[in-house]
């Protein structure tokens, strides 16, 4: 199959996510958080939709993505607070990113699977991941670390 066909949709792929100790990603507060999953848990719905512009984008680092919360409609972005890159979730649609003529970087995230795990790489941020710390609930924050404090690798359940 043509693997720029296979990055285009026209509608969002709609994901649960977990890391591997099964905290699932919660909306608290409008703060996307990681919690241990637990029969009343209801992850929240993540929805995923392909950058159409690759060519400004770097190559080998994985697909890239553009990361959303399904209700409330809200978007992944990364920004700087100070000299720390950070996470935040702004209103939005990623319907709107993704018909735009030209890539909305900071709200893009390189995808990268490794057999049942996947991370995500800010592009507007190299070397920057979406984590979780490793222990008890704690919201998602972008990371340089990886394996030591945070964790980065999730694995995503198709919600259908």
């Amino acid at each position: 199959m043509n693997k720029d066909k296979e990055l285009s949709a026209a509608t969002p792929w709609f994901r649960h996510i977990q890391d591997l100790s099964s905290r699932v990603w919660v909306l608290q507060d409008n703060i996307l958080t990681a919690v241990p999953r637990k029969e009343q848990t209801v992850p929240v719905t993540i929805t995923l939709l392909p950058c159409q512009y690759l060519d400004t984008l770097e190559k080998n680092k994985g697909d890239p993505m553009y990361l959303g919360v399904k209700k409330p409609q809200s978007c992944l972005s990364c920004t700087k607070n100070g000299e720390q890159p950070v996470l935040q979730l702004r209103e939005g649609n990623i319907l709107d990113m993704y018909h735009q003529k030209e890539r909305v970087k900071a709200s893009l995230f390189y995808h990268k699977k490794s057999g049942t795990t996947s991370t995500f790489e800010s592009a507007a941020f190299p070397g920057w991941f979406i984590a979780v710390c490793s222990k008890g609930s704690c919201p998602l924050v972008l990371t340089q670390e990886l394996g030591k404090t945070f964790i980065t690798d999730f694995e995503m359940t198709v919600v259908h």
